[in-house]
Parts: structure tokens; C-alpha cells; sequence
């Protein structure tokens, strides 16, 4: 689709400065603009590329002052950056407007499917499933029995979301997610072998929930698994049988959280930090990167390490860490001098 500069300065109420008639129907970034192409400028470090640019128009601050001629059209704004970003939701909302169900899609007959649902061919819908109106899912997804799927959902490609799982509304899963499969849950029998504890809880996804690509979200032994409104999950993550995960936590990739820890709302948990189980880690915690976590944290800490502990102490260590070899050094040489004495 194209749009004008008008069109836009309506949009965004922003003032044109240039050609009101100046079409668009792409985005891009300042420095990779070309004809066709809406770009913005709001840190002041890509200021030069606004002069040679070739985007057709680009989004700038009302307080930015050219130092030289510009060719493009610039369509000047309160917030350049907020307003790029609205205009990139509404570029989202357009790539995903599909609706209907394509042939190639199995649907069951018991299955309650909204208003402007989109269902991709190669997609499986079980018994008695209930998907909310405006929800999109893509081809080769899979939704087990009666599972609830809410409204204006984006189920992307290749999608697992097994029995009796829950998803709230606005929740976005991409490719390869799996919700529900099985919690690591096995007893060591009396053959030196183990037994299956059937897994027999769900997963519950609240709203407003973004989960990354090829993450997985183990289903409850009993109970249910939690991912709790506003959270948002990296891509390769996986998240054991019975955890808990607050609101508006974001945590980063290729982090393991164990079965049934309980982490608070709020918290910043960096990538490749490994949390063991049966833990309770309270709201506002920040986890650096990498970090080992083996017992229970306390509202508003921020730990790192392995085992991780408080950051201010940490990084005191770490100073005499990268001294002990010549530490060691210093301690050998004590030694002589004791032994000669």
C-alpha cells in the first residue's frame, strides 16, 4: 500500500516541509533509504545520513535544525521515535489483517472460532478448541483439544500448543514455540530405571504475553504452569513444569528455569542464566547475564555470578579474581623468604 506525506502529517499530526504529495510504501532506515521509502531521524548521532539520504521522507523532531540543503521531504513531529513506532505497529497490524480459513486447514467441527479469524492451510484445530475473534495462526500450527486461544493473537508459523492450554488476548507466539508439552517429571524405580509421573496440568499464558522463537513452556504436573500479563519471554528459553513467571518480567535467551520456581513481577533476567528449582525470587530482581542462581532472592536484589550473588560484591571480587596469579605470585615468594629466615 502507499500513502502520501498528507496522509501521514494527518496520521502522526505532524507539519510537512517539502512535497505534501511525496508517496511512500515501505520503511527503512536513514542510512539505507531509497525512493519509496519512510524513514525517521531522532538520535542526533545520524543527523550526517539526513543529507544524502534518498527516503522519500523521513520523520524528524520539530527542534531539528539542517545545517545545509535537504532533498528529502521531512514531516516534522513532536517525538519522532514514538511516532516511527506507532507507524510500525500499524505496518504489523497490516501484514497480519488476513482472515478466513484456508482449505488446507483441519478444523474441528466443535471448535468455537471467532469473528476475522485467520487459520493458515496445514493448520490443525482440535475438538471443542475456542479461538477469539481477530487472531491469526499460521501455517503448521497445531492446537490440541480444548485449548482457549483469546482475542488478537498471532500464533506464528510451526506453533505447538498442546491440550487444555490457555492463551490470553494479545499474545503473540512466534515460530517453533511449544506451550504444554510435558514437565521432566520421572521416578527411579526398583529396576534401577525411571518411571513417567504423567503430566497431567496445563500451561496459562495472560495477556499481553510475547513468547520468542523455539521457547518451551512445560505443562503443570498438577496445577498449572504460569506466565503472568505483560511478560516477555526471549527466543530458546525453557520454562520447567510448574513455574510461575510475574508480570512484565523479561528474560533473555538460552535461560533455564527449573520446575516450580516462582519468579516476581517486574524482573530482568539476563541470557544463559540458569535458575534451579523449588525457588521463590522475588519482585524488581535484575540477574546479570550468565549468572548461576541456587537460592532464593529477595525483592530488588540485583545478583551475578556462578553461584550469583549481590552485584556490588561481585564485582569488589572479581577485582582480586583477576589478581590471584600473581597474587599466588606474591604468596610463594612470602613463602621463601619465611623459610630462608
Amino acid at each position: 500500500m502507499e500513502f502520501s506525506a498528507q496522509q501521514i502529517a494527518e496520521l502522526l499530526d505532524g507539519e510537512i516541509e517539502g512535497d505534501a504529495n511525496a508517496v511512500v510504501n515501505r520503511l527503512a532506515k536513514i542510512e539505507e533509504g531509497e525512493p519509496g521509502s519512510l524513514s525517521f531521524l531522532a538520535n542526533p548521532q545520524y543527523a550526517p545520513y539526513i543529507y544524502d539520504t534518498e527516503a522519500s521522507i523521513v520523520i524528524v523532531n520539530k527542534t531539528f535544525e539542517a545545517e545545509k540543503p535537504v532533498k528529502t521531504t521531512l514531516l516534522r513531529v513532536e517525538d519522532a521515535y514514538a511516532c516511527f513506532a506507532k507507524l510500525l505497529d500499524l505496518y504489523n497490524q497490516m501484514r497480519h489483517n488476513k482472515t478466513g480459513i484456508e482449505k488446507q486447514a483441519i478444523v474441528s467441527e466443535s471448535a468455537t472460532i471467532g469473528e476475522n479469524v485467520y487459520i493458515a492451510g496445514t493448520s490443525y484445530i482440535g475438538d471443542n478448541v475456542t479461538i477469539g475473534k481477530n487472531t491469526k495462526i499460521y501455517p503448521g500450527s497445531y492446537v490440541g483439544d480444548n485449548a482457549i486461544i483469546g482475542e488478537n493473537c498471532i500464533i506464528n508459523s510451526g506453533v505447538k500448543i498442546y491440550a487444555d492450554c490457555q492463551i490470553g488476548n494479545s499474545v503473540t507466539l512466534h515460530s517453533g514455540v511449544i506451550v504444554g508439552g510435558d514437565g521432566f517429571g520421572f521416578a527411579p524405580n526398583s529396576e534401577n530405571s525411571y518411571d513417567k509421573v504423567a503430566q497431567i496440568g496445563n500451561v496459562i499464558i495472560e495477556d499481553h504475553v510475547e513468547v520468542g522463537a523455539n521457547t518451551t513452556i512445560d505443562r503443570a504436573t498438577l496445577g498449572s504452569t504460569i506466565i503472568r500479563k505483560g511478560a516477555k519471554i526471549d527466543n530458546l528459553i525453557q520454562i520447567a513444569h510448574n513455574v510461575e513467571i510475574g508480570e512484565n518480567t523479561v528474560i533473555a535467551a538460552q535461560t533455564g528455569v527449573a520446575g516450580s520456581t516462582k519468579i516476581g513481577k517486574n524482573c530482568m533476567i539476563g541470557g544463559q542464566v540458569g535458575i534451579i528449582g523449588h525457588l521463590t525470587i522475588g519482585d524488581n530482581v535484575k540477574i546479570a547475564a550468565q549468572s548461576g542462581i541456587g537460592s532464593n532472592i529477595k525483592d530488588d536484589e540485583i545478583v551475578q555470578g556462578s553461584p550469583a550473588f549481590n552485584l556490588r560484591e561481585y564485582k569488589k571480587s572479581y577485582v582480586y579474581f583477576r589478581k590471584l596469579s600473581k597474587m599466588a605470585d606474591e604468596i610463594d615468594e612470602l613463602k621463601k623468604l619465611i623459610a630462608n629466615k
